[in-house]
């Protein structure tokens, strides 16, 4: 009943819950002005953020360059 490319409509009960910590953070968000994120591909779950486009492309190069090296 979960495979809903198989099936039409919503699944019976919720497929994930977010973690309270996911919950606050989305509530009440830290000051900054980033707009953008991407991982930093290094294996800490660390995020590169950034406030403009450009700062933003050169941390997604970065990001795909760390993904070719491994």
């Amino acid at each position: 009943p979960y495979n809903t490319y198989v099936r039409s409509g919503l699944p019976p009960t919720p497929i994930a819950l977010p973690a309270r910590a996911s919950l606050r953070a989305a509530a009440l968000p830290a000051k900054g002005s980033a707009l953008y994120f991407v991982a930093i591909g290094d294996g800490s779950g660390r995020h590169a953020f950034s406030d403009t486009l450009e700062e933003h492309n050169k941390a997604v190069s970065s990001y795909l360059r760390r993904l070719k090296l491994r």
